[in-house]
C-alpha cells in the first residue's frame, strides 16, 4: 500500500496530503516504491531466484504506464465501459472505492438492533395498520438512509404483543427475537405466563404469509421526532425525507437465516438494497459523504459520524439514543460477532457507498475490433475474440477457465464460482498514486469521447512522460484541433491497481522489451505458460488478469495457473504481528542459508496452508545434510576421474547396470513430477533415491571396490563411470531446489565450465533400463534388509563387530549374485529351510580390506587381492 505508508509519514509531521500538489505527492511515492524495489530485489537474488535483475518490469515506468493506458483505451474504444452510481466497498478513511481484491475480511463485535416501524397501509391486510414491523441490522449507521422494507413473499410472519405494541417478525426467527428483547425464558417454556400477554388482544390473525405485505407501507421510526424540529433550524426538505412512507418491498433475498424476516432498504448502502428500490423508482440520496460523515444538510445528524466509528453506533451513541427516545428502538446490544471488511491498505472498516464510478460491464455483448498488422501494437493478432460472437465478458472469462490448467485442480471451481458471480468491476480509484483514467467526458451528453487519434496521442504521451502528462495542461493538446476543452471534463479518477498488475502480460510478453518473451509472428493464444501466485489471487491478479485478456484478446493471458497456500507458524496459526508469531525468511536465511528455506517450501504440500518454524526446518537441515554427504562422497570418490576410464554399460557388472535402471526410473518420477507441478514428490524421490539407492545402498556396497580395487580394476572403473553419471544427473536434478549447493559442487568439479544453472537435464539412454534385472535386485535389496536385521542383535551384544564378521546362510530359494559382497559379510551360503541364519567368522582379518577371509593366515595380513594391487602400487 504504497500511497498510504506516504500519507502515513505525513501524518506523523502533520501535513495534509489534500494540500501537496499531485506531481509532488505521486514522486514521493515513486520514491518510496522504488526504495522496497531495491530491497526486495535484493532479498530475492538471496533467495536464489533467477530472474533478469537489470531491466525488473515495473508498472511505475512510463512505458508499463502507457501500456495500461493502451489497455484502458481497448476498453473505451471497444464499449466496455460505462459511468453510473452504485454501491460500491468505500473506505472512508482512504476516501476512494475499493475492489474486492483489495479487501480483508476481519472477525470483529458490532452493535446489533432491533428497529420498529409502524405500519400505516396495508392493503391486502388491513389488520396490520398500526403494528410494527421489526427489522434487525447490524449497521445502525444506514437507519438515517432508509427509503423501504424488504419482506420475503416465501415467508411466514406472525404478530406478537409486547406491552402496548404488536411487533412483527417471520415466524422461524421469533426466538431469536424474544431473546433479543430479554425474553429468553420464554423460549425455552411453551407455558411460560408470558405467551398469555403476548398472544391476548391482537388483531386479526397471529399468522399471516409474506403476501399480506404486499402494497403495504410503514413510516420511518424518526418521523414524528423529526417532524417536530420542522422551522428549528432544519428546512422542510430535510424533513420531508423522513416524512415519506416507507414502502413494502418483495424480496427473494429476504431470508429466515437470521435477523427478524424484514431488511431495512438503504440503496445508498448495499447492492440488494440498490437493485431492488430502482426496480421500483426509489434513488440513492448520497447522504454519507466520502470521509464517512453525514453531510451537513442532512436532516438527522447531518455533519456527524464517522460512520464506521463503534462509539457512533454504539447502543449508547446518537443513533441509539435517538431512536430510543423516538420510540423506535426495540433491542441494541454490541455482541454480535461477525466477519466484516475492512480496507487491506489502512486495515479500517469499510462501508458500501453509492457514488459515480467507472465500470467494466461484466453481462455487455463484447465487441473486439481488430487492427490491420501488428506493427500498430493494438488489436492486433491478439485475438481470439471473434471464436466468441456477442458473447460477453463473463461468458468468456468462463470458458477461458474451462481451458485453462488450474493447478491444484480445484482452483478452477475458486475462480469459476468468483466469476460468474462477480459484479461489474469497479475501474476508478479517488487517488493520486496510479495510472490514470484518461477519458474526456462531454459535459452535454455525458458520453466519453471515443476517438482513435485523441487516445493515440494520450498513450503517447504517457510512455513518454509516465502519468504525469495527464494534466489540464495539456489536455487541449490530446484533444487536438477537433474538440474544444470547455466542452469536455478530463476524469481525475485513478484505475483499480489491478487493472495495473492485470495488464502486464501485455506490457511484459508482447511489449518486445524482453525479446526472448515474445511468440512468433501470427501467435494468437495465451502468451504466458504459468501464472504463479497465493490462493487469494483468485480475486486478485489471476482474476485481473483473466479479465484484461478477455475483454481485449478473447482469451486468458495464461496456459496454466499455479496456486500455492499460506505459511503459518509452527502451531499452525496464521502469523500475526499481534501474536508475535512472524518469521521472517531473511531471519531464517541468516540461521540457515537459502538452501534450506527452499527445500523446506518445496517439501511441503504447497497447495494447502503449511507450517513452519525451527523445529520443522531442523528436520529439513537434517535432510540438506544427507544431499550435501551425497554430492562429498561424489566429488571425492570422482577425483581424477576422465573419460578414459569410462567403462559402456553393457560392460558392467549387474550392480551397476541395476543402478542405472534406477536412475532411469529416477529420471521418469522426477520429470512427471516437474510436469505435474509435484515439487514434494520431486524433492522426496530426489532424497530416498540418495539416501536409500545410493548411501545405504551402492556406496555401502561399493566402497571396498572404490578404496581396495586397483585404479585399473574393470569393476572399479564401472563404478567409478556410474558415479559421474549420477553425478551429473543429480547436480542437474537438484539445481532447481538446491541453487547455491548445487553451483557450488559443479564449480568445485568443472571451475571453468560456467554455471551449473546453464546446463539442461541429459536424457537417458533407453537401454538403461532392465525389468528383468530389477526385479530380481529388488528381491535381493529385501533379502539384504532381512540379513541386516537378523546381524543387528548380535552386534547389540557384541557378537561381533561389524557385517564383515559374520557368516550367513540363507534360503536355498535366493537369487543368484555374490551375495556376501551384496550383504558385505564373510560368507554366505544356503540352507535348507527359509530361515536367515548368523554367526560370526573365525576367519582371519585382513588388514587392508578388513574382510574376513580363508586365505588371510592371520589378523593384519593382506588377502590376495589387496596383496597384488598393493605390489602394482609399488611397483
Amino acid at each position: 500500500p504504497i500511497e498510504w505508508k506516504v500519507e502515513e509519514e505525513y501524518r506523523k509531521k502533520k501535513k495534509n496530503k489534500d494540500e501537496v500538489p499531485p506531481v509532488e505527492f505521486r514522486a514521493e511515492c515513486r520514491a518510496y516504491a522504488q526504495k522496497w524495489v531495491d530491497v526486495q530485489r535484493e532479498q530475492l537474488k538471496r533467495l536464489g531466484i533467477n530472474g533478469d535483475w537489470d531491466h525488473p518490469y515495473l508498472t511505475m515506468d512510463p512505458e508499463a504506464e502507457g501500456t495500461i493506458v493502451g489497455e484502458l483505451l481497448k476498453f473505451a474504444e471497444s464499449g466496455q465501459l460505462y459511468r453510473g452510481a452504485k454501491p460500491v466497498m468505500w473506505s472512508p478513511v482512504e476516501k476512494t472505492a475499493l475492489a474486492e481484491a483489495e479487501v480483508e475480511y476481519e472477525d470483529i463485535v458490532s452493535t446489533q438492533i432491533d428497529v420498529a416501524f409502524q405500519i400505516t397501509e396495508a392493503p391486502n391486510c388491513p389488520e396490520l395498520v398500526g403494528a410494527y414491523a421489526v427489522i434487525w441490522t447490524t449497521t445502525p449507521w444506514t437507519i438515517p438512509v432508509n427509503q423501504a422494507l424488504a419482506y420475503g413473499p416465501q415467508n411466514e410472519y406472525t404478530q406478537i404483543r409486547l406491552g402496548e405494541r404488536r411487533y412483527i417478525v417471520a415466524m422461524d426467527l421469533l426466538h431469536d427475537f424474544l431473546r433479543r428483547v430479554g425474553h429468553g425464558d420464554a423460549t425455552r417454556d411453551e407455558n411460560h405466563p408470558f405467551w398469555n400477554e403476548a398472544q391476548s388482544n391482537l388483531t386479526g390473525s397471529m399468522s399471516f404469509g409474506g403476501a399480506a405485505f404486499a402494497g403495504a407501507s410503514a413510516l420511518h421510526p424518526m418521523a414524528a421526532k423529526l417532524a417536530s424540529f420542522a422551522g428549528d433550524g432544519s428546512t422542510q426538505r430535510d424533513i420531508d425525507f423522513f416524512l415519506r412512507p416507507r414502502p413494502f418491498l418483495p424480496g427473494d433475498f429476504v431470508t429466515t437465516d437470521s435477523g427478524t424476516g424484514l431488511v431495512h432498504m438503504a440503496p445508498d448502502h448495499g447492492e440488494d438494497d440498490f437493485a431492488l428500490c430502482k426496480a421500483h423508482g426509489i434513488e440513492p440520496v448520497f447522504a454519507v459523504q466520502g470521509d464517512g460523515k453525514y453531510r451537513e444538510d442532512w436532516g438527522w445528524l447531518g455533519g456527524q459520524g464517522s460512520v464506521i466509528n463503534p462509539k457512533f453506533n454504539a447502543p449508547d451513541g446518537p443513533i441509539c439514543e435517538a431512536l430510543r427516545e423516538a420510540g423506535g428502538l426495540v433491542a441494541a446490544s454490541a455482541d454480535y460477532k461477525h466477519s466484516y471488511p475492512h480496507s487491506w491498505r489502512s486495515k479500517a472498516k469499510v462501508i458500501y457507498r453509492c457514488t459515480p464510478q467507472w465500470f467494466v460491464p461484466m453481462d455487455r455483448p463484447v465487441d473486439m475490433p481488430h487492427a490491420e498488422s501488428r506493427a500498430e501494437n493494438r488489436w492486433d493478432n491478439e485475438g481470439g475474440a471473434l471464436e466468441h460472437p456477442n458473447a460477453t465478458l463473463r461468458q468468456i472469462a468462463v470458458n477461458a477457465i474451462a481451458e485453462t490448467r488450474w493447478v491444484p485442480e480445484k482452483g478452477r471451481n475458486r475462480i469459476g464460482a468468483m466469476v460468474e458471480g462477480r459484479p461489474d468491476w469497479v475501474l476508478s480509484r479517488q487517488r493520486a498514486w496510479g495510472v490514470p483514467i484518461t477519458l474526456f467526458v462531454n459535459r452535454k451528453t455525458g458520453q466519453y469521447l471515443n476517438d482513435p487519434a485523441v487516445n493515440a496521442r494520450i498513450v503517447a504521451a504517457v510512455r513518454a512522460g509516465g502519468v504525469d502528462a495527464w494534466s489540464e495542461e495539456r489536455a487541449q493538446e490530446y484533444l487536438g484541433a477537433d474538440y474544444k476543452l470547455e466542452d469536455y471534463e478530463r476524469v481525475t479518477d485513478i484505475l483499480d491497481v489491478w487493472f495495473d498488475s492485470g495488464s502486464t502480460h501485455a506490457f511484459v510478453l508482447e511489449s518486445g522489451r524482453w525479446p526472448d518473451l515474445l511468440r512468433p509472428d501470427g501467435y494468437t493464444g495465451p502468451h504466458a505458460d504459468l501464472y504463479l501466485e497465493g490462493s487469494d489471487q483468485h480475486r486478485g491478479w489471476f482474476q485481473s488478469s483473466l479479465l484484461e485478456a478477455c475483454a481485449t484478446r478473447g482469451h486468458a493471458p495464461y496456459k496454466a495457473v499455479l496456486t500455492h497456500g499460506f505459511t503459518m507458524d509452527a502451531k499452525g496459526m496464521k502469523m500475526s504481528k499481534s501474536l508475535g508469531n512472524t518469521i521472517s525468511p531473511i531471519d531464517l536465511m541468516k540461521e540457515y542459508g537459502a538452501d534450506i528455506l527452499r527445500l523446506w517450501a518445496l517439501s511441503v504440500d504447497f497447495t494447502e496452508d503449511h507450517r513452519i518454524g525451527k523445529e520443522i526446518l531442523a528436520g529439513v537441515a537434517d535432510q540438506y545434510r544427507k544431499l550435501r554427504n551425497t554430492f562429498r562422497y561424489l566429488l571425492g570418490a570422482l577425483d581424477g576421474f576422465s573419460e578414459d576410464e569410462s567403462v559402456p554399460a553393457a560392460d558392467m557388472p549387474e550392480l551397476e547396470r541395476y543402478m542405472l535402471h534406477r536412475l532411469a526410473e529416477l529420471d521418469s518420477a522426477l520429470r512427471q513430477a516437474i510436469a505435474d507441478f509435484d515439487f514434494n514428490t520431486y524433492t522426496r524421490v530426489l532424497i530416498d533415491f540418495c539416501n536409500e539407492d545410493l548411501s545405504a545402498f551402492f556406496f555401502d556396497i561399493r566402497k571396498d571396490c572404490l578404496y581396495c580395487d586397483a585404479p585399473t580394476d574393470p569393476k572399479r572403473r564401472a563404478y567409478r563411470t556410474v558415479l559421474d553419471v549420477l553425478f551429473h544427473a543429480l547436480v542437474r536434478y537438484a539445481a532447481p531446489v538446491l541453487v547455491f549447493t548445487a553451483e557450488e559442487v559443479w564449480t568445485t568439479r568443472f571451475p571453468d565450465r560456467g554455471s551449473v544453472h546453464l546446463e539442461a537435464l541429459r536424457e537417458v539412454p533407453a537401454e538403461w533400463r532392465d525389468a528383468a534385472l530389477a526385479e530380481r535386485f529388488e528381491a535381493l535389496r529385501a533379502l539384504r534388509t532381512t540379513v541386516t536385521e537378523a546381524i543387528e542383535p548380535l552386534r547389540r551384544d557384541k557378537v561381533i563387530g561389524s557385517s564383515l564378521q559374520a557368516e550367513v546362510t540363507v534360503p536355498a530359494s535366493a537369487p543368484e549374485a555374490d551375495l556376501a559382497e551384496l550383504f558385505i559379510t564373510a560368507s554366505v551360503t544356503r540352507g535348507q529351510g527359509e530361515e536367515v541364519l548368523i554367526t560370526a567368522t573365525s576367519l582371519h582379518k585382513c588388514g587392508r580390506c578388513w574382510r574376513h577371509l580363508p586365505e588371510v593366515a592371520e589378523d593384519g595380513a593382506l588377502c590376495g587381492r589387496c596383496d597384488e594391487v598393493v605390489a602394482g602400487l609399488e611397483a
